[in-house]
């Protein structure tokens, strides 16, 4: 068994796109577009088989959760970049083109080195070795 994909709602679902292209290398389908519903989607494709729905529609409800104020569920993603070198790199190019870095990197007490960004729609990444 494996887990198939996750979805997360965007407001800016062209911006999200753009940002896992270009970071994390994810390959996209053709926009969906349901006109009914008002709902359109992305598939993002990583090499490995992994899957994330980008969504959007005029009528989600902006969430409270934040990196400071975190409330149950799901709360983060991470990305196995290889190394620690990679860690950084990847981390000052998102500090660079003006993302935040939430937490910098470091070895963490269970042994993952890693840091901490914040996506354009303020979803917690971690980037890992």
């Amino acid at each position: 068994m494996k887990i198939e994909h996750i979805a997360i709602w965007v407001k800016d679902l062209e911006r999200s796109r753009a940002f896992y292209q270009k970071y994390f290398g994810a390959a996209s389908n053709e926009k969906y577009h349901n006109s009914v519903k008002n709902f359109q989607s992305y598939f993002l494709s990583f090499d490995n088989g992994c899957r994330i729905e980008i969504m959007t529609r005029p009528d989600i409800k902006e969430s409270n959760n934040s990196y400071e104020t975190q409330q149950f569920g799901i709360i983060h993603l991470a990305f196995s970049v290889g190394s620690k070198e990679k860690v950084d790199e990847l981390t000052e190019t998102l500090r660079k083109d003006g993302y935040k870095v939430a937490g910098e990197p470091r070895t963490t007490g269970d042994g993952y080195y890693e840091s901490v960004i914040l996506d354009p729609e303020n979803n917690i990444i971690e980037i890992v070795a």
